[in-house]
């Protein structure tokens, strides 16, 4: 059978992760390895962990990054596939048994399965994977649409979303850079899309597997919104320079004049991260402190 490992980041989330780590524990079929990293959660997390006694537990002293932390997790596990979780996220009971039946069956360049993610409320979509405009934006496709079947059928999709995916590892073995599987130096956010970006640039493909369902609050950390907003906004730049190049971007001529200047201009307006270089340091940096 299938060896599937399961990865789960937290950080100052215990209310959230025992529903987690109680939907993952209730999957058929069973005897799965569940690793948990902490980024230096103060809320006792390391406790609750410590209750489910088959669970692998990484301790960090600090917040080191939603990067660093998956790629911790990646490295200290041995399946064949690996279901990447955030700790907000609970699982349909039947999740692994529809992953496993998509596996036995897909192509061999599959590197990404992306489940149907919906909202806690079970009627509104989360994320059905991500999508990459031409002008180089990408979005949660489907986000907050009401799930009426219009997300039902499985197909190719740009890639998949970390509040839960699950990875290849032959994939993630080809793909990995001198920062990481996940690029460390995003910290936070837009490090899916980079990873998805670089296997499709590698001929890996990414499948939507909708009969596999899960739900996902979001934010369950409690990041200041201005620092997330600068945090995606910056991120989507080292993805674009990585990906495309910074020449072969500069030349669409309309993305940059009606898009993204304006939203520069806006956004250095309105936000202190981005209108203070030292502002933005320091607040990356207490994220590392929490």
């Amino acid at each position: 059978m299938t060896k599937i490992s399961v990865v789960i980041l937290t950080l100052n989330s215990k209310d959230f992760l025992k529903d987690c780590l109680d939907s993952v524990f209730r999957q058929i079929p069973q005897g799965l390895e569940v690793i948990v990293v902490d980024n230096g959660s103060e809320d006792g997390t390391p406790d609750l962990v410590r209750r489910y006694p088959s669970v692998i537990l990484i301790e960090n002293g600090s917040n080191l990054g939603a990067s660093r932390g998956k790629n911790q997790g990646l490295q200290a596990s041995s399946g064949e596939w690996i279901l990447i979780l955030d700790c907000d996220t609970t699982l349909e009971k039947d999740f692994l048994s529809q992953i496993l039946k998509t596996i036995e069956g897909l192509p061999p360049e599959t590197g990404i399965l992306q489940p149907k993610i919906l909202n806690p409320d079970r009627k509104t979509v989360y994320s059905c994977g991500i999508y990459l405009s031409r002008l180089r934006r990408f979005y949660d496709i489907g986000r907050g649409q009401k799930d009426s079947g219009q997300f039902d059928n499985s197909k190719y999709i740009f890639g998949g979303c970390t509040a839960c995916v699950v990875y290849n590892r032959k994939m993630l073995q080809d793909i990995k850079e001198d920062t990481g599987y996940f690029d460390e130096r995003f910290f936070f956010l837009v490090e899916d899309v980079d990873l998805s970006w670089r296997a499709q640039r590698k001929g890996w493909k990414t499948i939507f597997c909708p009969q596999a369902r899960c739900y996902h609050c979001g934010n369950s950390s409690g990041l200041d919104q201005r620092l997330r907003q600068y945090l995606c906004f910056r991120n989507r730049y080292y993805a674009i320079v990585k990906n495309e190049g910074i020449g072969n971007y500069s030349k669409k001529f309309f993305p940059l004049l009606f898009y993204d200047f304006p939203r520069l201009f806006c956004l250095f307006l309105i936000n202190p991260y981005l209108r203070r270089k030292n502002e933005a340091k320091n607040g990356v940096s207490a994220c590392y402190r929490q």
